[in-house]
């Protein structure tokens, strides 16, 4: 795992650009602190920046990777599995390696695959690759987003990077947010393919973006080589019986895991209350054969905290297992600050800021790689909102009476999480009505936050936003070929992927709060073998009946125990700032600090009287749904106004 930064230029490198790409490598560094490579052709424009954290062949895996004439140049954060398989079959083809990291596939099967090698890469990967017989670059990013990858073109010089920190450390970037990006982190569900800042952009899940100089200018294209491809309704495959779908769930996690548990270091385990985690714990117990290091977050809040079944867990399975209890000390002041740093976007929870000391005690515990159970959800079906939707339109043949009980259990269940993951009223959008013939439970909820975000904008953000409508902006990128015919949960389960997964699960749940502390974690369920005998599941073994990913835990049931392989999915969150009179003092500091009158006059993002007016409002409020979202709300805010004195105000290299 490491960092990427780099320039790609139609003009010659300037002498320095030499220390622009060192001050773009800096602002990473927590990336990779265990050494830093550059290459530059002043003559050909290019720039390439690595920053190293060592996992595997920790003696010679220094990037940029080049072959033997240099040709070809490569840098990778990320890893690929399977690599020892390709090393083989291109040595006995008589090629040869320059050291032994799994990194170095990549230009082995560029050469014999040209463009179509991205199809061969098995894992989590972000990589920047230079031909320099055709002149080009080619970025690529793996299928579902867990490595990020960002760029900023003028036209003339594309400016890349792992983060968007890097992008803005060259001084040629300008460094703004972006007004239509604001209400997007506000609302909690940012747009497909971008960031918070002005005219820096990602590389999309899936894609290869290929830059060419074309006449004095930057030509850019992009192709998408992978995607969630749910059979279409009238083309599964009847014909599996149960038992065969539980069986190729199992065998190909069990592979997936396998895979990940591969590294010169030791490997340890996310463990928290759920199916996911634990399922990975024991499955990796018996690869292992001996106990795993299992890391739990504990919450000073009941309601709130499963740590108590992650014990029963690790007990089981004789794990050595380290718990971190965290308070409302922990959740805000600085920890939360220096997590939106890292997270380069807003949250609606401080669990990102939980799991950012989560990967802190890991690097304290010796570790630098876990392995998680992040994608199963998406995957089989599993957040509340993907029963509703199978509730309310997937059960073609089901009595309205035994529709209207499940739901109500549903509804019964998750009542602490009404305001933030379930709204408390169904939801219409026109652009999703139109893409999906229905608008997906998921994102109800930040539609009901955003009527309450939009009007705290200040009135210039406001008149430059105009009549923009973030939820038809959202709705725009997503591919409705992959909806064409395909079940009310495939909808549902792709709509949230192509936009939840990788703007919030990948990134303040994942990458950026565990790269934060130089940490890898392998979610080994978004695994693309795995993730293609998922689609083939048919949604009523997903979720059949009551019970959300039933076919997953059909394929674990040996590994769990009974009290959590017949427990229904319970959201991962962190108690809100309402709950307790601790958080509140503490939100307040924040509050005082971010959100006051002259620090919301020098972003220029929100009102200072209408923001005024949301935090007395919240104050008052006694009404549980009202404050949960008003809670996320409040959370964004904070965010936002941090982002814009962290990387706009006064920017800094470390927060």
């Amino acid at each position: 795992m490491c960092g990427i930064a780099g320039m790609f230029s139609v003009k010659p490198m300037h002498p320095e650009d030499g220390y622009t790409l060192s001050r773009m490598l800096k602002t990473i560094e927590h990336r990779g602190p265990d050494g830093e490579g550059s290459y530059v052709d002043a003559g050909r424009g290019l720039a390439m920046g690595h920053t190293r954290l060592s996992i595997i062949d920790l003696n010679t895996g220094e990037q940029p990777i080049h072959n033997k004439d240099k040709s070809l140049s490569l840098t990778v954060n990320g890893e690929f599995y399977d690599f020892k398989k390709y090393r083989s079959h291109a040595m006995a083809e008589g090629d040869r390696f320059s050291c032994k990291s799994d990194s170095e596939i990549a230009l082995t099967l560029y050469r014999k695959y040209g463009k179509a090698f991205v199809e061969h890469l098995r894992g989590e990967f972000a990589f920047a690759l230079y031909d320099r017989e055709k002149d080009e670059m080619l970025f690529v990013r793996d299928r579902f987003g867990i490595r990020p990858l960002f760029y900023y073109n003028s036209g003339e010089t594309l400016v890349y990077g792992s983060e968007v920190k890097a992008i803005l450390a060259h001084p040629d970037v300008p460094k703004r947010l972006s007004r239509k990006a604001a209400l997007h982190q506000l609302m909690q569900t940012i747009k497909p393919g971008t960031s918070a800042f002005e005219d820096i952009v990602a590389v999309e899940p899936g894609h290869m973006m290929v830059v060419r100089k074309r006449n004095g200018k930057l030509e850019t294209s992009t192709r998408k080589y992978w995607d969630m491809d749910f059979p279409e309704v009238d083309a599964r495959d009847d014909m599996m019986s149960e038992e065969d779908h539980v069986e190729k769930v199992r065998e190909k996690l069990i592979e997936s895991v396998i895979f990940r548990l591969e590294a010169d270091v030791p490997v340890g385990c996310y463990l928290s209350g759920g199916i996911d985690s634990c399922s990975i714990l024991g499955l990796a117990t018996g690869a292992m054969q001996s106990p795993v290091k299992a890391f739990t977050i504990s919450f000073d809040d009941d309601k709130y905290d499963e740590a108590h079944i992650a014990k029963e867990m690790s007990d089981s399975m004789q794990a050595d297992q380290e718990q971190i209890n965290l308070k409302a000390e922990d959740l805000y002041g600085d920890n939360f600050i220096k997590t939106v740093w890292h997270a380069e976007r807003t949250f609606y929870n401080t669990l990102g800021v939980a799991k950012y000391l989560m990967s802190k005690r890991v690097r304290e515990c010796g570790y630098k790689t876990v392995v998680t159970g992040e994608g199963a959800d998406e995957l089989f079906g599993g957040y509340p909102a993907f029963k509703r939707d199978m509730f309310l339109y997937g059960l073609d043949n089901e009595r309205p009476e035994e529709r209207a009980r499940l739901q109500g259990l549903l509804d019964e269940s998750n009542k602490l999480f009404k305001g933030a993951i379930l709204a408390e009223n169904q939801l219409k959008h026109s652009a999703f009505e139109e893409l999906c013939g229905f608008t997906p439970s998921w994102i109800q909820p930040w539609m009901a936050t955003l009527e309450l975000a939009k009007p705290l904008l200040s009135d210039e953000a406001q008149e430059e936003i105009g009549d923009y409508d973030p939820i038809e902006g959202i709705a725009s990128k997503i591919d409705p070929k992959m909806l064409m015919n395909r079940h009310a949960l495939d909808k549902a389960q792709y709509t949230w992927s192509k936009c939840q997964l990788e703007g919030q699960i990948l990134n303040w749940g994942g990458d950026r709060v565990d790269m934060a502390n130089s940490m890898e974690s392998r979610p080994a369920f978004l695994d693309h073998h795995l993730a293609e005998v998922a689609m083939q599941v048919p949604a009523n073994l997903r979720v059949k009946g009551n019970i959300e990913k039933w076919v997953l835990r059909e394929a674990v049931k040996g590994v769990l125990p009974e009290v959590l392989y017949k427990r229904e999915k319970f959201a991962f969150m962190a108690p809100p700032a309402h709950t307790s009179p601790d958080k509140q003092a503490k939100v307040n500091e924040l509050i005082e600090r971010f959100l006051n009158p002259d620090a919301l006059r020098r972003s220029e993002l929100l009102s200072p009287k209408r923001t005024a007016q949301f935090l007395e409002d919240y104050r008052k409020d006694k009404d549980p749904i009202s404050l949960t979202r008003k809670d996320t709300l409040l959370n964004h805010l904070l965010c936002l106004q941090i982002l814009s004195e962290t990387f706009v105000e006064n920017p800094v290299v470390s927060p």
